[in-house]
């Protein structure tokens, strides 16, 4: 899939924009609060119901309104929106899909796959694993239709056990809802893990895209969130006493992890920033490719201020990637230079000018 025409309302510092982008790669610049990252923000919220910049949908409305709008007309003549409303005492969300309405944002998710990189992305590397396993999940929503329905039920019944661990129920209870736990952690576990072995293969072409000079020396770790040599059971069993002590689940597929390991140690220890950079936007694109592999909807990838972290030599070898990826791509960066690496020579792509959160169209 592909944006065709965009249109936002009341969205951060954008009042109104209504544009036409190109089906292949376009390029958004403007100065730091123009406005350039909002609009990124805004198709990644039509795709997956959140901002990647804030927890708080409240940040995303334009100051006194009362809602924003986000919509899309796709390649397909595909009508996607969704209008975010805020009173006093809640908020509401409408969504429709060529003017059906919609009850879940999944729906929208179903229909528009979006991927995004920003500068703050390191914090996959350097933050805790609840990152490293939203980006695993995301993948795994799109590629194992299935998987989104597992997660909703192993996320009840950890709140059960959970439960039962703090309250300190008796034996019988805690014993039946820790044999449902383990079940469905083993079923989880099942499906990451081949997943991140499919993730493997895919990050393999791209790295050797971007990262030449390593990429048969990276390797992705999977933690499955405990002991791989023991059963779930046998593990918590041997934890019985310590877990009713926290109250809560030490072990278990809220605990999966995947670390990215170059020559036996973490990638980010050995890689310079530019490089992290790259082997980030490899692990999007393998994911991206996946993604539409499975569905047959082409991601939309979205790359925020490009300049941040890449030389003219990194630049190159991302334009190198764009051209393979065979999918719509949205940069953005501060000024022309950051992009000229990227522009492609068939003249297949559209650069945009933002200013106080208004977008028009630049010559060439």
């Amino acid at each position: 899939m592909s944006i065709g025409k965009l249109f936002i309302q009341d969205f951060r510092n954008i009042e109104h924009v209504s544009i036409d982008f190109h089906p292949d790669v376009n390029f958004i610049i403007g100065d730091n609060g123009s406005g350039k990252s909002s609009l990124l923000e805004a198709i990644f919220y039509l795709g997956h119901g959140k901002s990647f910049r804030s927890s708080k949908v409240d940040y995303l409305l334009k100051h006194d309104k009362n809602s924003f709008t986000v919509s899309v007309k796709t390649d397909k003549d595909c009508q996607l929106g969704v209008r975010k409303g805020f009173n006093t005492s809640a908020s509401t969300s409408e969504i429709r899909i060529d003017g059906e309405k919609q009850n879940k944002f999944s729906s929208l998710a179903k229909n528009v796959a979006v991927q995004v990189i920003t500068p703050e992305s390191f914090i996959l590397f350097f933050g805790g694993p609840k990152l490293r396993r939203r980006f695993i999940d995301l993948g795994l929503f799109h590629v194992k239709h299935s998987f989104s329905d597992h997660w909703r039920e192993f996320s009840r019944i950890l709140k059960q056990r959970n439960a039962c661990l703090r309250n300190k129920v008796d034996k019988s209870t805690l014993s039946y809802w820790t044999e449902i736990f383990a079940e469905s952690c083993e079923q989880i576990a099942k499906h990451r893990a081949e997943y991140v072995t499919e993730l493997t293969k895919e990050l393999s072409f791209w790295l050797k895209i971007m990262l030449p000079s390593v990429s048969d020396d990276i390797v992705i770790q999977y933690l499955q969130g405990w002991n791989s040599k023991k059963t779930l059971l046998d593990v918590l069993a041997q934890y019985k006493e310590k877990e009713l002590m926290v109250g809560y689940s030490l072990f278990g597929a809220q605990k999966f992890d995947v670390r990215f390991i170059l020559n036996g140690t973490s990638l980010d220890n050995q890689l310079s920033r530019g490089q992290q950079k790259l082997f980030l936007l490899a692990l999007t694109f393998a994911q991206a490719k996946l993604i539409e592999k499975v569905n047959r909807v082409k991601p939309i990838l979205l790359i925020d201020d490009v300049g941040a972290e890449l030389d003219i030599h990194s630049r190159a070898l991302l334009n190198n990637a764009i051209a393979a990826i065979e999918c719509q791509v949205i940069v953005t960066a501060i000024d022309k230079t950051a992009v000229e690496q990227l522009v492609p020579q068939k003249k297949n792509y559209k650069m945009f000018h933002v200013k106080h959160g208004k977008l028009s169209v630049m010559s060439e």
